[in-house]
């Protein structure tokens, strides 16, 4: 380091945090308990002492599978001080998932909360040989005894280098595997800051965290919030009833989610006679709010912003920014212009929808093409994939595998999903994932999964069927089959039988499998 360089981290946002707002309220805790920043700064210095005493750092990666609390928050500044990234799991998948992620990152230590410790299944040990210790936080409470041996050690160290892997995200991206997703202190400082500038973060904000702190590292909030020096307030669960309390309890001023967490406190038991003191502002993403939800929230004071991002982008890439001429649209068209991806967010650099050449497509709202996005905030690559990370970045520019228009104003509108994804809920379900666990069944030939539109998850699975000649197996036992196998909300809700349509080369026709299912939901709409 010298005098006019120092590399950017978001560790030093906790530092400066704990030393202007040490005592005051940084975090409430899932059990109501609240904490000041010089207590969260404490606890993370503590975890990267017994981190480096137990001999990890530079290179290393430390998971922890953890609901929405003060040891997951601490841990994102806790591990990476140590030198080593932060794995951060989710907490929806399968045990033969999780495996399969803590082999592929070479995870040593494992932190998991004991209200979660059985998703790992009882051969977690033998399953991840490469695990050399789990520490559980509650039950036995191994984590705190663990931590008690530390010694809080003055200021979060910096990187060497700013380049220096922060954390590993995985996602099923467009394969049937997991990817994991490199982030960067560089990339994480620049993200966060754009995210606090963004959404408006001050010293006074509320944030509640309804959006897992496992996604897209709480897209970058966990960090976001501590540098504008607000306050967190954990829920462990999300539940709707308890979001709205929180909210009103605490004069919560930000939370973010999934299109489900807005829908599920839109149509709440106590929403009907709920309207918040104050403006709250919501953060969705993963699929456009409907033009009702938007209604019913603004009628609780909450007022909807509509972002777009990936877990290759740091969360939120693209922001359907307000403009003041829409203060005059009617209702309906003003939900029309906020259900857009809108245009970048402050704190990426460009976004293009480009054709097939990398041209971009005319703003015509009618001509479809693929966003690419360049940037700080884009990802320093797949770990231990090389091959994907070329094909992702090339041209220069991050690929997403999203089809959108641009309209004449500069805002860009996705029309159709990559293909093989479905987003349920704010967390994405590979088709590819899906059909290979439906395929492994003895009585199953071939197999097609595509997305159906749902009501309160956005999108589900449905899945369609060849059987082996003389085979005999019905939906209930292959629904049960994959949610054996898989986290259960990647399991289809339908299973229809039958021969698949095919392309001359043998492909299977996806898109002719989508039609049947929009034409079935609309015969079913009908009176």
């Amino acid at each position: 380091m010298t005098a006019n360089r120092v590399p950017l981290s978001p560790l030093s946002f906790l530092d400066r945090a704990a030393a202007v707002y040490p005592s005051g309220v940084g975090v409430v805790t899932g059990a109501g308990e609240t904490l000041g920043y010089a207590d969260l700064h404490r606890h993370a210095t503590t975890l990267a002492d017994r981190l480096n005493a137990s001999g990890l750092g530079t290179g290393d990666r430390v998971a922890i599978l953890a609901p929405n609390d003060v040891p997951l928050l601490a841990a994102h500044y806790g591990v990476p001080t140590a030198g080593a990234a932060l794995v951060a799991l989710n907490t929806r998948l399968a045990a033969e998932e999780y495996h399969y992620i803590l082999n592929h990152a070479d995870v040593a230590l494992l932190i998991v909360d004991d209200e979660l410790a059985d998703r790992l299944g009882p051969d977690l040990r033998t399953a991840v040989p490469g695990l050399e210790r789990v520490l559980r936080i509650g039950g036995d409470d191994s984590y705190a005894d663990w931590l008690a041996q530390g010694h809080p050690d003055g200021r979060l160290r910096l990187p060497s280098t700013e380049d220096a892997p922060i954390t590993v995200n995985y996602t099923s991206g467009t394969t049937g595997r997991p990817k994991g997703v490199v982030y960067t202190h560089r990339g994480a400082y620049l993200a966060a800051l754009g995210v606090a500038l963004q959404m408006h973060l001050t010293p006074e904000s509320v944030y509640l965290w309804t959006l897992p702190m496992f996604h897209c590292n709480g897209w970058c909030f966990t960090w976001a919030v501590t540098a504008a020096g607000g306050s967190h307030v954990c829920q462990r669960k999300f539940d709707a009833d308890g979001a709205i309390e929180l909210i009103e309890r605490h004069g919560v001023s930000h939370f973010c989610g999934a299109p489900v967490v807005l829908n599920s406190i839109v149509n709440a038991p106590r929403a009907a006679t709920v309207t918040f003191a104050a403006r709250v502002t919501t953060a969705v993403g993963g699929a456009p709010p409907s033009p009702t939800v938007i209604a019913r929230a603004a009628a609780m004071n909450l007022d909807v912003v509509h972002l777009y991002g990936l877990t290759e982008t740091y969360g939120p890439s693209l922001v359907c920014e307000p403009q003041p001429s829409w203060a005059g649209l009617d209702r309906g068209e003003l939900a029309v212009r906020t259900a857009r991806q809108g245009v970048r967010t402050v704190h990426v650099d460009g976004v293009r929808v480009v054709d097939g050449s990398m041209v971009d497509v005319p703003a015509d709202a009618t001509t479809i093409g693929e966003i690419v996005v360049r940037s700080n905030t884009v990802m320093a690559g797949y770990l231990h994939d090389e091959q994907a990370t070329r094909e992702a970045f090339r041209g220069g520019w991050f690929h997403t595998g999203d089809l959108a228009v641009r309209h004449p104003d500069g805002y860009v509108e996705i029309r159709d999903r990559a293909k093989d994804i479905i987003i349920s809920g704010g967390e994405n379900i590979s088709s590819i994932e899906v059909e290979n666990v439906l395929v492994a069944h003895p009585a199953v030939l071939e197999a097609a999964v595509v997305a159906t539109a749902h009501d309160h998850w956005g999108e589900v699975p449905v899945a369609f069927v060849a059987v082996h000649p003389d085979a005999q197996v019905d939906a209930a036992e292959l629904i049960s089959w994959v949610r054996d196998r898989l986290a259960h909300f990647k399991a289809p809700r339908e299973v229809h039988f039958g021969e698949l349509p095919k392309t001359s080369t043998g492909k299977i026709r996806k898109s002719e499998l989508r039609d049947r299912v929009r034409s079935t939901a609309k015969e079913q709409a009908c009176p």
